[in-house]
This record gives C-alpha cells, sequence and structure tokens, in this order.
C-alpha cells in the first residue's frame, strides 16, 4: 500500500507537472507572437520633412504606443533587397529611383490594441496606407485567448483530479488498516493518538511522491532549454 500511495501521487504529479511546463512554453510562445505584431504607417509620397515630424507626433500621442520607429524609403528598399536574397538583386535597379514609401514602425503597450491604434493611425494626414495584417492578426489573437484558456481549465481540472487521487489514495491506506484502527480504539487509544501517525505518514508519502516529479519535470525542462 506503501508503494501504491507513492505511485498514485508520483504519476499524478507528473502528469501535473508536464501539462504545466507544456502550457507555460506555450504561453511563453504566444506571448513572442503577440510582441512581433506591428503596425506599419505608410506615409504619403508628397509629405515633406516637417510633415512626417507633425505626422510622427501625432502618432505618438495616440493612447497605447509603445514605440515608434522611422525608416525611409531607402532603408526599406534595402531591407526589401536583403529579405528577397539572390531575387532582391533586381532591385537594386530602383536605388536611382524609388517607388517605395517612407515608413512608421509602430508597436503598442498591448498587442491587442493594434486594430484600434491602426484605424486612429489611418485618419492621420499624409498616411497613405496603414498595415498590420488585418484580418489574420484578429483571428491570431482570438485563437490565443482561447488556447489560454483552454489550458487553465485543464490545469484547474488535473489538479482537482490529482486532488482526488491522492486523497482516494489515502482512503484505501486507511481501509487496509482499518482491523488496526479497531484494536487501538479497543485499548483506548484517543482519535489524536490515531491519526497523527496517519497524518505523519502520508506527510511523508506526500513528499516522496512529490520528489520524483519535481526532480524530473526540472531535468526535462533543463536538457530542453539547453538543447
Amino acid at each position: 500500500m506503501t508503494f501504491a500511495s507513492v505511485s498514485a501521487v508520483t504519476v499524478t504529479l507528473l502528469l501535473v507537472g508536464i501539462f504545466f511546463v507544456i502550457m507555460m512554453n506555450l504561453n511563453k510562445v504566444a506571448t513572442t507572437i503577440e510582441e512581433d505584431v506591428e503596425i506599419r504607417v505608410h506615409v504619403d509620397i508628397a509629405a515633406n520633412d516637417k510633415d512626417k515630424e507633425v505626422l510622427e507626433q501625432q502618432i505618438n500621442q495616440v493612447s497605447g504606443i509603445k514605440n515608434v520607429t522611422y525608416s525611409s524609403k531607402e532603408q526599406e528598399l534595402e531591407s526589401l533587397i536583403k529579405s528577397l536574397g539572390d531575387e532582391g538583386e533586381a532591385f537594386q535597379l530602383f536605388e536611382q529611383d524609388n517607388p517605395l514609401n517612407d515608413v512608421f514602425v509602430v508597436k503598442t503597450k498591448n498587442p491587442t490594441d493594434t486594430m484600434r491604434v491602426a484605424k486612429q493611425i489611418e485618419k492621420l494626414n499624409y498616411v497613405s496606407t496603414v498595415k498590420y495584417g488585418q484580418g489574420k492578426v484578429e483571428k491570431l489573437f482570438s485563437f490565443i485567448k482561447v488556447s489560454r484558456n483552454v489550458g487553465l481549465i485543464l490545469i484547474v481540472g488535473l489538479l482537482f483530479t490529482a486532488m482526488f487521487l491522492i486523497s482516494n489514495t489515502i482512503k484505501i491506506t486507511i481501509m487496509a488498516r482499518k482491523r488496526e484502527i479497531e484494536i487501538m480504539r479497543l485499548v483506548g487509544a484517543t482519535n489524536g493518538f490515531i491519526r497523527w501517525p496517519f497524518f505523519l505518514e502520508g506527510l511523508w508519502l506526500g513528499i516522496l511522491g512529490a520528489i520524483l516529479p519535481i526532480a524530473a519535470v526540472s531535468a526535462a525542462t533543463i536538457m530542453l532549454t539547453i538543447t
């Protein structure tokens, strides 16, 4: 029964630990994806340097802005050529007559504010177009939100399952010693005297059962991090 109790605690907590680590990593990936979302504000070709300064100030005044980075059309062309590799050499012909727009790259404090901020910036003067992955970003945020909620529900469910399995294992252990408890009562033992050995035994079984999954999950996490 001692082996069964330790095994039940170990397996249950191991499942909870593995799932918790998986959800933590998925949440980290989701957060990274959210932080990569940005708004690209294409400046009207007719705008001069003064107009660009005014536009940058107006963008910074929009609530929820984290930072605004300016990228000239020359930098945009250079970035485009690098991203295309060998195929980008054909675009070097446009260096003399660059058809691209100057761009303001906008990051929001809260990624979910991207759509709202983009709509506000779109109304400003000297803004040609605003791009942020419209249609795809909304689906991405919706999927991440649902995934986090489902993960939270599953973790809570696993914790309750673990509590149920562990409590049942303890009950079975006590039932297996029912005859011993009856004998102790017959000889005049108090409830406290009978209860404390079971309490201490359960405590040690719980500690022994928890050490193994903690060590296994920690070792697996360190190995995967190094890899």
